[in-house]
């Protein structure tokens, strides 16, 4: 008796296959902006690709040729909260994003899946990520990847800017980790 094909809400889009999951370029800065979706984070992701030059992070792009940019995800190696993030051991994720229309799909996994095998062969052994607390989808592919709640967070953070004026965000997150 031959296997059964996957059930068509399993089966894995065309497009997916197609899919090139890489370290961000230059070039990919204002491809990230999503025609000006995200244009208010310019300074953000300018201060993210200085910092991977730098060695301190790496920025992951899921680039759909014809299509263009459809995911990223940001890994700091340290920052200044070394619950989050130490340089050594723990890793901090964040700027998780999947354009809407290919979500849900496997792309966000797989993402994820490059993302902490990276990390094992730099020796993190942890991967902490907030995740906004109405953020019901993200939670629940973190819980699915093995990841869990290990803290409130407040969410109150600032930035600048593309026009240079400081904006500040307060989005109640649960702090999620998981063990590589």
């Amino acid at each position: 008796m031959q296997p059964s094909p996957p059930h068509p809400l399993h089966a894995q889009p065309a497009w997916l296959s197609g899919v090139i999951i890489r370290r961000a370029v230059f070039t990919d800065l204002a491809r990230m902006e999503w025609e000006g979706q995200y244009q208010h984070f310019r300074n953000v992701y300018a201060e993210a690709y200085r910092r991977a030059r730098d060695g301190l992070s790496v920025l992951w792009v899921a680039d759909l040729p014809e299509v263009g940019l459809i995911g990223q995800v940001f890994i700091q190696f340290i920052c200044d909260r070394l619950e989050l993030a130490d340089g050594v051991d723990r890793a901090y994720l964040y700027g998780f994003r999947i354009r809407p229309t290919y979500r849900d799909a496997g792309l966000g996994s797989r993402m994820m899946e490059i993302v902490e095998d990276d990390l094992r062969s730099r020796c993190f052994r942890y991967l902490t990520l907030n995740v906004a607390k109405d953020n019901f989808r993200a939670i629940r592919l973190y819980t699915q990847k093995g990841y869990h709640i290990v803290a409130h967070e407040p969410g109150i953070w600032s930035y600048p800017d593309h026009n240079g004026e400081w904006q500040t965000v307060e989005e109640p997150a649960w702090r999620m980790e998981k063990k590589l």
